[in-house]
């Protein structure tokens, strides 16, 4: 599977409630051979937009139900449950006029973008361009994030200004925007859905999980990445060395009948890898669909224990006791 992972594209489902000119725009993207993602389902909260005939003539799944006269999580839950139907990975909010409820935000948490014209942090909101121009601004522009909770939120993905001329009107300065609009979401979600596959943004993950634990050093072994404490090695970041095509976080366990039985269970996740698999070593893949990050913290607390002094276990061997 890890081999074929980088094949495969990453299903997102796109949320309008109108023309969807950005939908389109992301869709015709996905079209190029090379795109890292594919558009799945375009969902709507009003079944007349326009932008669902488009997507049903592109042969896209589509599904719409009016919010009017629901609750806001009541209407969140139909929604979510179409898109999870659909087997998206991925959400693109692309002029879907509704505020999410955090409960909807936190099930797709880093998985939901949203693209908004204007510099943010500047203009959250509506009325961006008239609000611009009047405070006299030299750029409007677009920008391109993740979503959270607050509203036109989230860290930053990308950015276009767009110049603001003399004499603009707000629907001038729009339809400019609205051109570096379709040119950004595109690049800026392809970037998203491979970044789980980039060997950067992997070992950034693995680094933080593995550094918020007590009394740990950053310590190279034979040119890779590692963690110590207490002087020995309890983690290593293997990035697809000794011809694997795994890019993986190697742990320590019990021993070699724990290795071959969590390989035979589930290979797809779990792997001996060469030299440190014969000194109780197992190897997490994480070059593939759907990591449990929970898990990846699991196995490194675990193997830190199983490595660091007592004096630092004592407390949460206590603690597990009750």
């Amino acid at each position: 599977m890890a081999r074929g992972a980088e094949r495969i594209k990453a299903r997102v489902a796109v949320l309008i409630s109108g023309s969807g000119t950005n939908m389109a725009a992301l869709l015709y993207a996905s079209r190029a051979p090379e795109c890292p993602y594919e558009i799945v389902l375009v969902a709507s909260n009003d079944p007349e937009a326009k932008g669902l005939k488009l997507a049903a003539a592109e042969g896209v799944a589509t599904f719409a139900h009016s919010h009017k006269g629901m609750k806001r999580a009541e209407h969140d839950a139909l929604m979510d449950a179409a898109i999870r139907q659909s087997g998206a990975q991925w959400v693109a909010l692309a002029g879907y006029m509704r505020i999410l409820t955090p409960g909807f935000v936190a099930g797709w948490a880093g998985r939901m973008v949203n693209i908004h014209p204007s510099l943010l942090p500047k203009y959250t909101g509506l009325h961006t361009h008239e609000r611009a121009i009047a405070a006299g601004d030299s750029h409007g522009g677009v920008t391109v994030h993740l979503v959270t909770a607050e509203l036109d939120d989230g860290p930053v993905l990308g950015q276009t200004p767009v110049a603001i001329l003399p004499g603009d009107t707000p629907d001038a300065l729009a339809s400019r925007v609205l051109i570096a609009e379709h040119q950004l979401y595109s690049r800026c979600l392809a970037r998203l859905v491979t970044q789980e596959r980039d060997p950067d943004w992997l070992l950034a993950r693995v680094h933080e999980l593995a550094m918020a634990l007590p009394e740990v050093e950053e310590r190279p072994s034979h040119g890779s990445p590692g963690w110590r404490v207490g002087g020995k090695y309890f983690a290593h970041f293997n990035d697809q060395h000794h011809g694997t095509a795994h890019i993986a976080l190697l742990v320590r366990t019990d021993g070699l009948d724990e290795i071959d039985g969590l390989v035979d269970m589930d290979p797809d996740t779990y792997f001996k890898p060469a030299y440190y698999g014969a000194s109780g070593w197992v190897g997490m893949i994480l070059n593939r669909e759907g990591v449990d990050w929970n898990g990846v913290r699991e196995w490194l607390e675990r193997s830190w224990r199983s490595t660091a002094p007592k004096r630092l276990t004592r407390l949460m061997d206590a603690a597990d006791a009750f």
